[in-house]
Formats: C-alpha cells, sequence, structure tokens
C-alpha cells in the first residue's frame, strides 16, 4: 500500500525534503542550499525553476531513489515555502521574471503610498484586516505593473512560491487561505475571500490562483511532474502553507488558543482563533484549517542579537563554545541584570510597535556592570519584547491557552526560563521538532485521506514544559514597565538618530 507521506519545505536560504510514516516516524530527509538574490538594494529575489522547483526535484529523487523508497510508496504530498512572493506566469505557466520575495522585499513603497492615498489607510485595513506593508503582495503586483510593462504584458497568472510548486506538480493553480491573506487589498479578511473592490487598481481577479485550506486537496501528480519528479501519476498533492504555518503544525499548533513561539534569528508568533480579532499592531491571516484563523507577530531581532552579542562583545571566545561560555557567565546575575535594561530594537521592530526607526537602547550602566550583566539583560529585553506581544494578543481579547515554543533558541533552557518568568507562562518544548516539512507532511496525509486532523496529537513526542517562577516574576513586573515607557519616552530621539545615519 502506499502510504508514505512527503514534505517538502521551501525556505529562504535552504529547502528541507522528509518521508514520514502514517504514525509520525521520520524514514529519510534531505537538506538543499540555495541563494537569495539582491539585484539592487531593498530588492531580494529568487528563480522559481533554478531555486524552488530544482529543490523539489532532487530532494525527491534523493528520497525516492529505491533505497528503498520509491515514488510507488509514496500516498501524498505536501508543500510549504517562503511566503508571500510574487511571480507572474505567461499563458504556458512559464515565469516571466524571477519572484519576489515576502517582507523582506521592501521595492514597492511608492506602490503603498500610491494605494494607501488613493483608497485610503482605513478604508484597506477595514477590508483586509491588515495595512500594507513590505509583507503586502499587493503593491508589488502593483509594482511590476508601473515598472516592467513588458512583463505585465505578459502575464496571465500571478502566482507564490508554494502555489507555483503545486502548478509544477499537478498543472492546478491553488493557493492557501494564511498566504492569500498577505495579498491584500485583494482579499476580504472576514471571508477569506478574494475580494474585487481594488481589483481595477492592481489585477483581476482571475489572474489570481483559487484559494483552499491548508489540509485540503490541491489536486493529483501529472505526467509531466511525475517524470520530473519520480512520483506517480495521480499521487494526491495538499494545498499546503507558508512555512512558519507548517512549522506551527509539525508541533501540534492546530487547536484555538494554541500558540507557537519560533525562538529563531527573529521570534515569530502564531496563534489559532476561531474568529478574526483585527487589530493594526498585528497580522490577521486565514489559518490552515476550515474557519479558522491565525493571529501573527513577530519580532526583528532575536536570536540575531545572541550573534551580534558573540562576534562583537565575546571576540575573545572560542567560536564553538562562545555561546555556551556566555550562557554559563550569566548564572551568578540575578533577574533584572543588577539594573539594566536593553530594548531589542536593533533592526526597527516589528510587532506590536511596528517601528521601522526604532533602535536599540542600553541604559542604567555603571562602572560595576560586567559582560554577564549585558548579556543577562539582552536576553531579558527579547523577553520583555515577548511579553509585550503576548500581553497585546490578551489586550484585543484573543486569549493564549497553550504555549509551544520551537526553533534554535530552545536550545537554551536559561533563555526559555527567562521568558516564561517575565511573561508568567508555562511553554511547552517538544522532544523532537524537525521543521515545516513535517508538518507538511502531515497536512499530505490528511489531503489524501490517510490521516485525520487529530492524528497530529500522536506525531508530536510530549517534551520538556518550563513553568515560571512566581518570585523572579515579582522582579520583573517593573522594569518590563520599565521597558515600555522607554521605548514610548524615547522614540523621537531614536527616529531622529535613525535619520541621521541614513544621511
Amino acid at each position: 500500500m502506499s502510504d508514505l507521506l512527503l514534505g517538502i519545505d521551501i525556505g529562504t536560504y535552504s529547502s528541507k525534503g522528509v518521508l514520514v510514516k502514517p504514525d509520525g516516524t521520520l524514514l529519510k530527509s534531505r537538506v538543499v542550499e540555495h541563494v537569495m538574490d539582491i539585484p539592487h538594494p531593498g530588492w531580494a529575489e529568487q528563480d522559481a525553476d533554478a531555486v524552488w522547483w530544482a529543490d523539489v526535484v532532487t530532494i525527491c529523487q534523493t528520497l525516492l531513489d529505491g533505497s528503498p523508497y520509491s515514488g510507488d510508496d509514496v500516498g501524498g504530498v505536501a508543500f510549504s515555502a517562503i511566503g508571500p512572493c510574487v511571480l507572474p506566469l505567461d499563458a504556458s505557466g512559464n515565469p516571466l521574471r524571477a519572484g519576489i520575495l515576502y517582507g523582506v522585499d521592501t521595492r514597492a513603497s511608492s506602490e503603498i503610498e500610491q494605494l494607501n492615498r488613493k483608497l485610503g489607510e482605513e478604508t484597506i485595513y477595514n477590508l483586509s484586516g491588515m495595512a500594507l506593508t513590505s509583507q503586502a503582495a499587493g503593491p508589488k503586483i502593483l509594482w511590476i505593473k508601473n515598472n516592467e510593462p513588458e512583463v505585465w504584458e505578459r502575464t496571465d497568472h500571478i502566482t507564490t512560491a508554494s502555489s507555483y510548486l503545486i502548478y509544477r506538480l499537478t498543472g492546478e493553480k491553488v493557493i492557501d487561505r494564511h498566504t492569500a491573506s498577505h495579498y491584500m487589498p485583494l482579499v476580504d479578511i472576514n471571508t477569506l475571500e478574494w475580494s474585487d473592490r481594488f481589483a481595477d487598481e492592481i489585477v483581476s481577479l482571475d489572474k489570481l490562483p483559487r484559494m483552499a485550506w491548508s489540509d485540503e486537496l490541491a489536486g493529483h501528480v501529472s505526467p509531466t511532474g511525475a517524470a520530473q519528479t519520480g512520483l506517480k501519476v495521480g499521487t494526491p498533492v495538499a494545498v499546503g502553507a507558508v512555512d512558519a504555518l507548517s512549522e506551527g503544525i509539525s508541533v501540534g499548533v492546530v487547536q484555538p488558543g494554541d500558540l507557537m513561539i519560533m525562538y529563531g534569528s527573529t521570534a515569530f508568533f502564531i496563534l489559532v482563533l476561531d474568529n478574526p480579532v483585527p487589530d493594526e499592531r498585528m497580522w490577521t491571516v486565514g489559518g490552515s484549517f476550515k474557519n479558522q484563523y491565525n493571529l501573527a507577530a513577530g519580532m526583528a531581532t532575536t536570536g540575531s542579537l545572541t550573534r551580534w552579542f558573540r562576534d562583537e562583545l565575546a571576540a575573545d571566545l572560542p567560536e564553538d563554545t562562545a555561546y555556551q561560555t556566555l550562557f554559563d557567565e550569566i548564572k551568578t546575575v540575578t533577574p533584572g541584570a543588577n539594573g539594566l535594561i536593553l530594548l531589542p530594537y536593533f533592526s526597527g521592530e516589528r510587532t506590536p510597535i511596528n517601528d521601522p526607526n526604532a533602535r536599540g537602547l542600553i541604559i542604567g550602566l555603571t562602572l560595576a556592570h560586567k559582560r554577564e550583566h549585558l548579556f543577562r539583560a539582552l536576553l531579558e529585553g527579547v523577553a520583555y519584547g515577548i511579553c509585550h506581544n503576548l500581553e497585546t494578543f490578551q489586550d484585543i481579547g484573543a486569549p493564549v491557552k497553550r504555549v509551544v515554543a520551537v526553533g534554535g533558541g530552545t536550545q537554551s533552557k536559561t533563555w526559555l526560563q527567562i521568558v516564561s518568568d517575565v511573561a508568567g507562562i508555562e511553554q511547552i518544548v517538544p522532544a523532537q521538532t524537525i521543521g515545516a516539512s513535517y508538518g507538511d507532511a502531515f497536512l499530505a496525509g490528511v489531503a489524501a485521506g490517510i490521516l485525520n486532523r487529530e492524528s497530529i496529537t500522536d506525531w508530536v513526542q510530549g517534551g520538556e514544559i518550563i513553568q515560571p517562577n512566581p518570585e523572579s516574576q515579582q522582579v520583573y513586573q517593573p522594569y518590563y514597565q520599565d521597558y515600555i515607557d522607554l521605548y514610548e519616552r524615547n522614540k523621537e530621539i531614536m527616529h531622529n538618530l535613525a535619520a541621521k545615519a541614513q544621511m
């Protein structure tokens, strides 16, 4: 019986594929590295065929090479990918240019201003549940229309990364509702359907993929797709998801009230909801399963701050043991870092302040402070930022019932403990975190009828639970209030300094 599940995730710098049994057992995996192109400042692109599709072909050929598994053993396939991306296709389905990536590509700032001015910021927000930012796909479609008329003239269809892979494999044009939510102002957040209200300003809706839920069936592997990948013709293919959403699914974040905190170079949050609660401080998007929504959020610099600290303030330490030494050094430092507070806005900040011109700040320094106090203050500063996001969830009426922590930062139990103490939350750290491709394999199983949604509880292995320390939490409460006040009292100076740095 063909019941193995194939999940493939296309990330910014690498792709990963896994082959999984229906009970969640990992059989094989493969990682393929690739690059992101920066052809001009503020642009970020990838070649849809040479990167996205080529990685899929390589992963399939590796995992299904007959040792011991082949395409005949696969019962379902699903993709996740970076998103939302913008890729124009011609009438034959061929890419007309490189794919324009998600929020890291900031080329469409003029188009954002154009749409806000013409349509009205409040009107766009009321329709889409979010303001236009570099994450929005609508302005990037308009950028092509404004700046590449020869491409626009030949554009028959517009798609995103995961949708393009589905198209190459099945011939179907479909997009998951989570990714589609970022195609504002072309989406009605209340219905999670395309809206033609502003289509005349950007693109006709018949040039966009049909929307569907992540666990629904997108189509079946075509003869052409089979010939290139080694999959058998007719294999079911799921709609799939954006990478962060699949990461959440992979650790069981699927029920309303479940929150994933991803500790990576940045911190990313996905909260599952059964109803939308739009708020300009957060991102309201469609969920993975029918009638679900997500409230998403993200900090700009978290794990990247520890990398900066290691490289700039701990360069004397051997690189391979530097982090361990730094975490060992702070064991003697009490909560509050002896009167230090750090604002982690070293690359501006995303939610909840959404201020690209915010800047990092360290306050309270005396001659008594040492490196370990600074590193402790850095970890605590990130924890204050996480608490700020969680407090905002609560403030807008989006209750958090369960928190699951994933990502590279979970390797430090000290950092997790600081976050739990600051925010007063319990965090579950799964014993196994394979990543978004594992969540894709699960979606493949549901779409193929091999699994049901509740099966994810059997896939997720129990792990450690980080409980807050009430005594530490009491210490942190006044520090957290100072953290909030510091930004409000200093943001004008931050903006002035940001403007000076750009001169």
